[in-house]
């Protein structure tokens, strides 16, 4: 079925150019002269708006454009400017034009701007399509996943989250530490009560003791008056000390006294003040392998590894990225207040392929510039940073490619594995990543005899 545009335009000579231009492409074309004309069309379900900015004594493009992102904010409305006037365009762009262009037209420079709006326009409508169909990922509060190793975190989550024992949160920068610490929190007796965190690197050993303990008044130049400490802060409830590792040997033999005593003493003052704090902290070292070396006390190390929860590496989930994904894209595209969010099969692909040295936090970064960058909000290849597509594990760069150059039977079993490991095994997702039905992809499975797949829905 051919795409329905309106053109909105008040020269004739220009409006009979857009028409021909565009029925070059066989595409459906209605033009209008009026910016009042095409404001009473919005919502008619148009795929897309082509309106110039000034359209004489009535309603402005700006207008006929405000109209249909009321009336159908998923059509694409491209602005036609005279002269480059950029002000206008910029302008334009911000209140939610998908693109712009100038007078005199570039004709090929328009229709591959038509274009790009229009597939654009076809992938929202599958992407919302598909939404409905996509399995709600199991999560805890912020943590996002449904992966082996994600489940095994949930399990030990609820188990230690309604006990007093201290503990341990493993894993890279990045995987999520003190979210899986504000979850303990949140899921603790303790709940009601302060949650304090406090990162051990970002202060000196000095700054850090006086932060975490407080400090007498006259302790040091400055100190006018007694100040509570973080111990004292999060008495009640829970003080998460994030990346613990990292503190010197002074200040992990004041942490242990702590830890045995229920006891802190301020900075400059003598008397012990009593606190009730389950501490959680966390890292990103072997803290093994530091108490071998001396670099971490082992009696420390004892007392804050009563529990330990290791945070897998994004690399390690894999499966998780579509489900992350689709909540980062959600969380900004609120934010931003974008209708219509989505990314396109070629951006899901290199998703599931980068390796993620910065584990979840960057796939965060990279979906938050993506959307800031994409137009309409639907996320292209060319909306993601360089390096994600260019270090892309995807079905053009799989294992092996540039070495063994195998058949095309072989490269479309394992592209299909690739597609199966990304979706989890799950065939419904994995057939529309692939952009064939699910009883088509049962074929080619049956044929290389791997019918035993996992069919998740």
């Amino acid at each position: 079925m051919s795409s329905r545009i309106l053109v909105v335009e008040d020269d004739r000579v220009a409006r009979e150019l857009l028409e021909e231009i565009l029925r070059r492409d066989r595409l459906e074309v209605e033009a209008v002269d009026s910016g009042e004309t095409a404001m009473a069309r919005a919502g008619a379900g148009y795929d897309l708006v082509i309106t110039d900015v000034r359209l004489g004594d009535g309603p402005s493009g700006m207008e006929v454009l405000a109209a249909f992102q009321a009336a159908s904010p998923q059509t694409p409305v491209i602005v036609i400017t005279a002269f480059g006037d950029v002000s206008g365009a910029m302008a334009a762009i911000q209140k939610g034009a998908y693109d712009y262009v100038s007078k005199p037209f570039n004709i090929e420079e328009l229709a591959l701007t038509v274009r790009r709006a229009l597939e654009r326009r076809r992938l929202v409508e599958e992407n919302r399509a598909q939404r409905g169909q996509r399995p709600a990922g199991d999560r805890l509060e912020d943590i996002v996943g449904k992966s082996p190793q994600m489940l095994e975190v949930y399990k030990l989550v609820a188990r230690v989250a309604s006990t007093q024992s201290t503990v341990l949160v493993t894993g890279e920068s990045g995987t999520g530490k003190e979210l899986v610490a504000r979850a303990i929190h949140r899921h603790s007796p303790r709940a009601d009560a302060p949650f304090v965190a406090v990162n051990c690197t970002a202060l000196t050993e000095s700054l850090l003791e006086s932060e975490l303990f407080g400090h007498a008044k006259g302790a040091f130049t400055g100190a006018i008056a007694a100040k509570r400490g973080l111990f004292e802060e999060a008495s009640g409830g829970t003080l998460f000390l994030d990346e613990i590792g990292d503190v010197g040997a002074k200040m992990q033999a004041q942490l242990l006294r702590v830890l045995q005593d229920g006891e802190i003493r301020r900075v400059g003052g003598s008397e012990p003040v009593r606190v009730d704090v389950r501490v959680v902290a966390a890292t990103h070292r072997d803290l093994e392998q530091d108490v071998k070396a001396g670099r971490f006390r082992d009696d420390l190390y004892f007392r804050i590894n009563v529990v330990t929860i290791r945070l897998p590496s994004l690399r390690e989930r894999r499966s998780d990225i579509p489900l992350l994904t689709d909540h980062f894209l959600a969380k900004y595209a609120r934010r931003e207040r974008r209708m219509d969010a989505g990314i396109a099969p070629d951006v899901a692909a290199a998703l599931g392929g980068h390796s993620w040295p910065g584990n979840v936090r960057e796939l965060e970064n990279v979906i938050e510039r993506a959307l800031a960058l994409a137009k309409g909000g639907f996320v292209l290849a060319s909306d993601l940073p360089p390096e994600i597509m260019g270090t892309s594990e995807s079905a053009l760069a799989l294992p092996g490619l540039a070495d063994d150059r195998p058949t095309l039977e072989d490269l479309e079993r394992r592209y299909i594995d690739l597609i199966l490991r990304e979706t989890g095994g799950n065939k419904k997702r994995a057939a529309a990543r692939l952009g064939i039905d699910r009883r088509t992809l049962y074929r080619i499975l049956e044929r290389g005899g791997r019918v035993e797949e996992t069919d998740e829905e």
